[in-house]
């Protein structure tokens, strides 16, 4: 929660005590070396032992609370009819107002169910913007993802407070282009991870409504982050300082047609789910999921993470759990930028993002921008960061890159995780790396895997510029410990 200091500074100060902690430690920047090179320059493919802070993603790494572990401990492990299920079941009925639950064991297992149902070959869905797995999903049932984000959503040096908004010009030409029958849905992703954690306003979320009911076009929201999302639209849109956080999470929810979420974010637990308040879509996904994930009333979560999920639905309606990351992330990107880094602005949720391509000016897209740049950063610091730029694009089907519109390199800060020590740590060795830039020379691929390539895909430092860095860094600062 980010309190005035008498100097009239705001402090994001926790609202927590650290009750338990797990030991980390700070590789050598020769230890670092080596991991980077045994991990092909992809932060995905190193070991926790050889990571400082993990600033990979806020999915599954947000520390839980003292009462989502004790509810753990009362799990109803029964196959079917778990009575955790059902507490699941009110807490989502409770704080989104949805009374029919499909449980998944996560959000892409949830994107997967909805693909199978109503993405049919030839269909098109529109949305604020795509994240990997989501397009993959669609795509590979035959749909073509359509982004319609505005103007401003890929102007990273911005004042907009919403850039996660969709253009509704476009979506009316969208309707117009194919027609509502070839439109599976229109999705709307709060926030939106490729962009920087952009939100979306509450007053253009309602507007993309209002055409797509004239239009009898289904609304599905990924609220995955929307307790953060519900924050932003309390601090940033007119008429809702006043709302709490519950009841701007209650409003998104009963707006959409479908709600469906990785529980891995807001509600900081393992899992995910598709809610709504429609049978007839409840209707027609539920036999699906005993086919892919499980019996209705635990859908391939554990019962423990069921238990934890209720507890964790409830505690992101409180204004200190909604703001805890999203004022931690201000802090960070303000400290950055004052040091000369291009930074994402209006901070988003999730995570910090560096624009990897105003901090790499001289490196072209084809040698993979931001991925050349989350290694630089671990190699000097031990945080590891991703990619969220070329890398995490996929070819087209003639095997030609597509370059990504926007090259970022996203720091991601788990709820209370970490310490304000940290996150000055990582500021003041991205700051010594800007004036090491010129070391850094771009990334090729050597193993790429079809689909999805980020995750276990292996490159090669140009000009072995990898230990070009680490030896400048060990000439500044000797021994680090």
């Amino acid at each position: 929660m980010n309190i005035r200091l008498s100097n009239g500074k705001l402090l994001p100060v926790e609202m927590h005590k650290i009750k338990i902690v797990q030991q980390t430690r700070l590789p050598s920047a020769d230890e670092r070396l080596r991991a980077m090179e045994e991990a092909g320059y992809n932060t995905f493919l190193l070991r926790t032992r050889d990571v400082f802070l993990d600033m990979l993603t806020d999915s599954g790494t947000n520390a839980m609370s003292d009462n989502q572990l004790g509810a753990m401990m009362v799990a109803d492990d029964a196959y079917a009819g778990s009575e955790s299920f059902y507490k699941l079941q009110d807490a989502v009925n409770e704080v989104f107002g949805l009374p029919y639950l499909l449980p998944a064991h996560q959000g892409r297992a949830a994107e997967h169910l909805l693909a199978k149902v109503l993405v049919k070959p030839g269909d098109v869905v529109p949305m604020n913007y795509h994240f990997t797995t989501t397009k993959a999903h669609f795509t590979l049932a035959g749909g073509t993802v359509l982004e319609i984000f505005t103007d401003e959503a890929l102007n990273t040096d911005s004042k907009e407070f919403f850039k996660g908004n969709i253009d509704t010009d476009k979506f009316l030409d969208v309707i117009k282009t194919y027609g509502s029958e070839r439109i599976s849905f229109v999705r709307m992703e709060a926030t939106t991870n490729l962009l920087g954690g952009q939100p979306f306003s509450m007053a253009n979320y309602k507007k993309v409504k209002e055409i797509a009911a004239a239009n009898n076009i289904k609304l599905v929201l990924d609220a995955s982050l929307i307790s953060e999302q519900a924050y932003f639209i309390k601090q940033r849109e007119d008429g809702y300082k006043d709302r709490s956080i519950a009841e701007i999470i209650w409003e998104l929810a009963d707006i959409a047609d479908i709600v469906y979420l990785s529980g891995r974010k807001s509600c900081a637990v393992r899992g995910g789910f598709i809610a709504t308040k429609r049978k007839d879509i409840f209707d027609t996904i539920l036999p699906w999921l005993p086919v892919y994930e499980g019996f209705a009333t635990y859908g391939g979560m554990s019962t423990k993470e069921i238990e934890a999920m209720a507890v964790g639905i409830r505690e992101m309606t409180q204004y200190s759990v909604a703001s805890s990351s999203a004022d931690m992330i201000q802090y960070f990107a303000e400290q950055l930028k004052t040091r000369g880094i291009p930074v994402v602005t209006p901070p988003g949720g999730l995570a910090c993002h560096i624009d990897a391509r105003r901090f790499l000016p001289d490196i072209p897209p084809s040698k993979y921008i931001a991925a050349s740049l989350t290694s630089a950063v671990y190699l000097i610091s031990g945080a590891r960061g991703m990619e969220r730029g070329t890398m995490s694009e996929q070819r087209d089907p003639d095997g030609n890159e597509v370059f990504s519109d926007l090259e970022l390199l996203r720091l991601a800060v788990p709820r209370r995780t970490y310490t304000l020590a940290q996150i000055d740590y990582v500021v003041d060795r991205v700051a010594w790396l800007a004036n090491h830039r010129d070391l850094i020379k771009g990334l090729i691929f050597y193993e790429e895997p079809p689909i999805l390539r980020f995750f276990f895909g292996k490159m090669r430092a140009i000009d072995n510029w990898g230990a070009k860095l680490v030896e400048a860094f060990k000439n500044d600062f000797g021994p680090e410990l």
